[in-house]
């Protein structure tokens, strides 16, 4: 796991100490090593975590003849098996880590390469002889790829904070990506909050030739059930994430794994076996499952490591992981996930996650809502919505309310993912700037539009894949552990994982028994059925706790009533939904949450970030 950065075109001076200071601004992505590489056309960078050929591995990487070079962040699992294709070919190794495959792959294979990889990867490749760069991000967005272009120069970067250090790139804040932020609660744009850079999508490469840019998707992912028993499917589930995990432990450093009460992180970690399982809570028994890791942990026979975090910790550590996460992110546990990282980065150098499996099996509890309204939503669409006019009149909140309003909506109209937080029109109430931002189920069509003929559980699957998976978990999984220089690995990520998950009917992924059903099945063949049946509870934070006490509710009313929220937000709306949660009225805690962590990630890059 690793760090790159650099920039082609730029005409100016100074360019070894730019490329330096971009590379610096990283340096917690790969402190084991550095390296550059500076022609007349191109500057690259890179920092370097060492995970295989430790003495050798070092980046940027070359192939014979020195025409191409390459940096690169991730792992690729079938490295092995590429590589015995290209010395049967007549390539020459000089080492044997999985980065060298990237190198050779592309002299062998041009861009084709992507279609013979697995794993998780984001690189780069400089043709010194045609002076065209290629880039690739992976099937799912696991490492992430940022850049801008302006005036024919390129700057690029496993983060934004080392192309914000690139002296011609302007910081400006994107406020259309604040209004959608508003309501995905992570950034949902292809343009990051930073006017001018964008994020490469997952499954995208990307050709710069003569300052032009083309990008291409050489991968979608695609659910087609057949019909099979229950029995061979969980045979097939079982036994690909065992390949899977295997496949992933492959290391020359110790590898752990994080591990909860639920079974996506229970199931790897029984199935890892390795040496170290780590945990954090709180001290509140509602948001601690410490308790269950550590009765895991002694049922598999593996030492654990946990920590009880304290309020005092969370809140303090909140501008460094908004600075570390590049844009905001509103998800109170990827607070949590930096404590993970920082405890498991005592002991070893990378961990197994259970990131993936809710998307792939259908794990998110809100996918049973189209079985429970099913019966309801045989009677007339236009009864249903009278019913639901009617019950929006009420002023009053009454069981089965919410139901007669969602169950009276089509799927495209009701469900735009995991993190639905503002509506359209409480954020245009709340905020005092307007954008032409799109309306956020228009902004999502496009998505659906690909799976018409599928049924809605398969539909918001797909959606979450698009949107929430790479916006939400897999950033914060990469930019925590990255925080302490860890590599996370996440098994449930594999495209062959995918190819078993995509063919499984949706009665056994989702049912009114339970979520993710096959998968959960194969778990009790490694599990005790306790940990295998347990109830999803995410990552439990307790800020709604905390919101109710003085002094976090002074924090934010603070926070509510500065400068820059009176910029951009009608700062009485924000202290009448502060009241109001204290109060008890309403549970408004992930909308406090959200427009507060905005503002803590616009001190840490407006305020305070040196350029």
């Amino acid at each position: 796991m690793c760090g790159f950065c650099g920039f082609v075109n730029t005409n100016i001076a100074n360019k070894k100490l730019i490329l330096n200071n971009m590379m610096d601004t990283i340096a917690h992505r790969g402190p084991d090593s550095a390296g550059e590489y500076i022609d007349d056309h191109i500057n690259m960078g890179f920092r370097r975590l060492s995970f295989l050929d430790l003495e050798a591995g070092a980046q940027p990487l070359y192939n014979e003849d020195g025409r191409f070079v390459l940096t690169f962040n991730g792992e690729i699992y079938n490295f092995m098996e590429i590589r015995e294709k290209l010395i049967a070919a007549g390539h020459i190794f000089k080492t044997h880590t999985d980065s060298e495959v990237l190198v050779h792959g592309y002299e062998e294979y041009g861009t084709e390469l992507v279609n013979h990889l697995r794993g998780m990867f984001a690189f780069v490749i400089w043709d010194r002889e045609e002076q065209v760069l290629f880039g690739a991000r992976d099937h799912f967005g696991i490492k992430p790829f940022y850049y801008t272009l302006f005036d024919d120069n390129f700057v690029y970067g496993s983060e934004i904070k080392a192309i914000l250090k690139h002296p011609e790139v302007k910081r400006e804040l994107n406020e259309e990506a604040l209004e959608n932020y508003l309501t995905f609660q992570y950034s949902a744009l292809p343009e990051t909050f930073f006017k001018g850079i964008f994020k490469l999508p997952p499954a995208h490469y990307f050709v710069l030739k003569d300052g032009k840019m083309s990008l291409t998707r050489y991968w979608e992912p695609v659910f087609d059930a057949k019909e099979d028993t229950l029995e061979n499917y969980v045979d097939a589930i079982d036994k690909q994430m065992k390949e899977s995990i295997e496949a992933h432990k492959i290391s020359d450093v110790e590898v752990g794994s994080f591990l909860s009460s639920g079974v996506d992180s229970s199931y790897v970690a029984s199935c890892f076996g390795g040496d170290h399982t780590f945990t954090v809570g709180f001290a509140n028994e509602k948001y601690n499952e410490i308790s269950y890791a550590e009765e895991l942990s002694k049922e598999i026979n593996i030492p654990n490591t946990n920590k009880v975090i304290t309020p005092e910790e969370y809140w303090n550590v909140l501008p460094k992981v908004q600075y570390h996460m590049d844009e905001p992110l509103a998800d109170p546990a990827a607070v949590a996930l930096y404590f993970v990282c920082q405890l498991a980065s005592q002991t070893v150098k990378g961990v197994l996650s259970g990131e993936g499996a809710d998307e792939f099996f259908g794990g998110y509890n809100i996918y049973k809502e189209p079985l429970d309204s099913a019966e309801y939503r045989k009677l007339p669409k236009g009864l249903r919505r009278f019913l639901a006019s009617i019950a929006k009149t009420i002023p009053f909140s009454f069981k089965g309310k919410n139901f007669l309003i969602r169950a009276s909506k089509d799927l495209e109209e009701r469900f735009l993912g995991n993190a639905y937080m503002f509506s359209p029109e409480e954020r245009k109430k709340l905020l005092k700037i307007q954008t032409n931002a799109i309306d956020p189920f228009e902004f999502v069509k496009p998505i659906y539009d690909k799976v018409q003929d599928k049924d809605d559980i398969t539909k918001m699957q797909y959606l979450d894949m698009h949107m929430w998976l790479a916006g939400d978990i897999l950033l914060k999984a990469d930019k925590m552990s990255m925080a302490h220089s860890l590599e996370v690995r996440v098994p449930f990520l594999d495209k062959k994982v995918f190819e078993v998950a995509s063919k499984i009917p949706t009665k056994y992924r989702v049912n009114k028994e339970n979520t993710k059903y096959a998968m959960r099945l194969a778990a009790k063949r490694n599990l005790p059925q306790s940990v295998a049946n347990k109830k999803k509870l995410g990552f439990p934070v307790p800020i709604r706790v905390w919101l109710k006490e003085d002094k976090y509710y002074n924090i934010i009313k603070d926070a509510f009533t500065s400068e820059v929220a009176n910029k951009y937000f009608h700062t009485e709306s924000l202290v009448t939904l502060l009241d109001a949660h204290r109060a008890g009225k309403t549970d408004n805690s992930r909308k406090i949450w959200t427009v507060f962590m905005f503002l803590t990630w616009y001190d840490e890059y407006f305020t305070n970030f040196s350029a």
